[in-house]
């Protein structure tokens, strides 16, 4: 990745981080530190030479990679991820969350050009995924879908997984947003996933890991998903809850809370202050 591109895709980052702050802060929602440790994830697809393509202006291009988001909950950070690519007015940001608003609390796909599912019941995003990609197979689109660790426990997702490979779809990539907490606690606490690596290789996954707020390890990693090959890919990303927000991360009491006025201007200067990504 050239240094331009990345400078792009770090400011894509850091803004991205402040108006899902912002969106959180104002609605007095939820699922703040869900959203800020798939930033970097969501800006290596959407960014500044972003993975996927697409075509903002034209919503259903038929030529478009398809990308779920299936940890719904986070759906601000993909809302805002939308809206800076161009698929529908910033303005729109500023009702998220409310009664009658087009932009739920979690993923919704109805009247929201971009969204290619809801989602927000977990386990159901990497079915959906495969069957896309199975019926996109032929025409060269890809297929994206970004889950959570804590979804892993449906056994949904483990049946998908087994399936991919023994259908060849190597148009299909998955990226576990590993951030190590779910709704009730530590995912190690409630269900361990580990070796998380070896279960998707032994599968039959190409099994790639990494850091999953270094955004020229991640953009490199797509970069090698190649859709005609045998077989499907799996990025699993570590990241931290939170992130970017000193007292955000790594903390289980995030998943639910909204900051106050106060906390909101102290996660907005760190944010600034921050240069993650780099």
């Amino acid at each position: 990745m050239d240094n331009n591109r990345h400078e792009a895709q770090l400011d894509f980052a850091c803004a991205l981080r402040k108006t899902v702050l912002e969106m959180v802060h104002r609605a007095n929602a939820s699922h703040v530190g869900s959203c800020m440790s798939s930033v970097e994830i969501l800006t290596a697809l959407y960014g500044p030479g972003g993975w996927l393509r697409q075509r903002p202006d034209e919503p259903q291009w038929a030529g478009r990679d398809r990308f779920i988001m299936s940890k719904g909950h986070a759906a601000a950070v993909l809302y805002a991820t939308l809206s800076a690519s161009g698929y529908f007015p910033r303005a729109w940001l500023e009702t998220y969350c409310t009664n009658g608003a087009k932009l739920g609390g979690h993923c919704t796909s109805h009247g929201v050009p971009g969204v290619e599912l809801s989602t927000g019941s977990l386990g159901h995003g990497l079915p959906v995924g495969l069957g896309l990609a199975l019926g996109l197979r032929e025409s060269g689109n890809r297929v994206a879908v970004l889950l959570s660790d804590g979804e892993l426990d449906e056994g949904s997702n483990w049946e998908a997984a087994l399936m991919a490979p023994h259908m060849k779809l190597g148009n299909l990539v998955v990226v576990v947003d590993y951030n190590k907490i779910q709704s009730l606690g530590r995912v190690e606490d409630v269900i361990d996933l580990g070796p998380l690596a070896d279960k998707w290789r032994s599968f039959g996954w190409k099994t790639v890991e990494l850091d999953g707020h270094d955004l020229r390890a991640l953009g490199g990693a797509l970069a090698d998903v190649d859709g005609q090959a045998q077989a499907p890919t799996v990025i699993i990303a570590h990241t931290i809850k939170g992130k970017g927000v000193s007292f955000m991360e790594d903390r289980l009491a995030w998943h639910y809370k909204s900051p106050s006025d106060e906390q909101y201007q102290q996660a907005v200067a760190e944010v600034e202050a921050g240069r993650i990504g780099a």
